[in-house]
């Protein structure tokens, strides 16, 4: 993946959608797996972000600001946020 943001008026205390950075990974997952990579995504994290990354999204912490997200990890964000599948 490269940049996944938020837009500014949907970040801080105030936002309008809540869940879109993870709705936009899952679906990258989604790809992910349509593609034939078993789901596999990686992606560089900001550094303050890693410790987020881990809990919210399940990725894994390879080293320096890498970050993987595997199958399981996959799998479970794309129950998430597409239930239809």
């Amino acid at each position: 993946m490269h940049l996944v943001e938020s837009a500014p008026f949907n970040k801080g205390k105030d936002i309008m959608y809540s869940g879109v950075p993870g709705n936009l990974v899952a679906y990258a997952c989604k790809l992910s797996f349509q593609r034939g990579h078993e789901g596999n995504v990686a992606f560089i994290s900001k550094t303050q972000l890693v410790k987020h990354y881990e809990e919210s999204l399940g990725a894994f912490h390879v080293g320096g600001r890498l970050m993987i997200i595997d199958t399981g990890a996959a799998r479970i964000l794309i129950s998430r946020y597409f239930s239809n599948i």
